[in-house]
């Protein structure tokens, strides 16, 4: 193996690791306000090692709380049951980190209404 092969062989798997490292979401990278459509959700610490996330401005609703269960990490992303802030409905939500500012979700109720979308950070 000639040594150009060899440096983009090692370039390649620190790459490779720092997209796992990317991938692995965590709660506290929650932590912050958000935009998801147009609401403004604060999301905090809560109970030692959760989050919360509250309404904090929008059309309707503020003050409601949307995670209806404590998120949970599996393989990379959060999942967790939220309730949409403006219809009350419960959906069985993913969220994958894109990068420190970003959520992408996706999650669908039991009647099968789904819903994608983003939050965004706003500071």
């Amino acid at each position: 193996m000639t040594a150009i092969k060899r440096i983009g062989a090692v370039l390649a798997i620190l790459l490779a690791g720092q997209s796992l490292a990317a991938l692995a979401a965590d709660l506290k990278d929650m932590i912050g306000s958000w935009r998801w459509q147009s609401f403004t959700i604060q999301v905090r610490e809560c109970q030692g090692d959760s989050v919360c996330a509250k309404v904090i401005a929008g059309p309707k609703n503020v003050g409601l709380e949307l995670f209806a269960s404590k998120p949970a990490a599996k393989g990379g992303e959060l999942f967790a049951q939220i309730t949409h802030p403006e219809t009350k409905e419960t959906y069985n939500t993913r969220f994958q980190q894109k990068d420190k500012d970003r959520w992408q979700l996706d999650g669908c109720t039991g009647a099968r209404v789904c819903l994608t979308g983003e939050f965004i950070r706003v500071k």
